[in-house]
């Protein structure tokens, strides 16, 4: 999967504009609807046509699954084969087979967080992201996506602020260290008070 996904499409387009509607509605005092409608996913909510499938790549893994069934590297490559057309349940299905035969990657973990999301499945994503900290507590995109999750999927900018700091004190100058501080950076310009701070301070 482009390591970009999730990150820099929303960090970068879209960012200001779920921002400022995560922020109006905390501030109202009302339930709100979830964040993840405002995300354009799989062509919904946009005319953007979806990535095309590389239908050539995908027969090439799926004959050397069927010789190597326990071949975690190829299960893996279909499922970012399928994420990068936005097809996420067939990239959940080789992302969670991957994992069935090699249980102990993090990128891995966290492509089918993100891949979750996509689907609506919020809180099975950030589960996800836990079991991926567990195996690296050092790896800065699940935090970054934590971290976007928790701002978009479950409209928590403190959660939020807190695993991007995370970000920038691991890997400042990392891409995910930059779309992180970019991120805390359209929190702070939309008036979003720090955790603990006070009013006027």
């Amino acid at each position: 999967m482009k390591a970009e996904s999730i990150v820099f499409a929303v960090a970068g387009m879209c960012f200001g504009v779920i921002l400022g509607w995560v922020i109006g509605t905390q501030q109202a005092a009302r339930p709100a609807a979830p964040a993840t409608a405002q995300v354009p996913q799989t062509g919904q909510a946009t005319t953007r046509q979806a990535p095309p499938l590389d239908e050539a790549r995908v027969q090439a893994l799926m004959t050397v699954v069927k010789n190597d069934p326990k071949n975690a590297g190829a299960a893996l490559q279909l499922g970012n084969t399928y994420f990068d057309a936005e097809r996420y349940e067939d990239a959940i299905k080789w992302y969670e087979e991957s994992i069935r035969i090699d249980p102990k990657n993090p990128d891995a973990s966290t492509d089918l967080g993100i891949s979750y999301y996509y689907t609506g499945q919020t809180d099975r994503a950030l589960q996800r992201f836990e079991e991926s900290l567990k195996l690296d507590p050092r790896h800065t995109k699940t935090m970054l996506n934590k971290g976007i999750v928790l701002a978009f999927g479950k409209q928590d900018l403190a959660g939020a602020e807190a695993a991007w700091k995370q970000v920038v004190a691991l890997a400042p100058d990392s891409q995910e260290g930059q779309a992180a501080r970019r991120a805390l950076d359209g929190i702070a310009a939309a008036g979003h008070p720090r955790p603990g701070a006070t009013p006027g301070s």
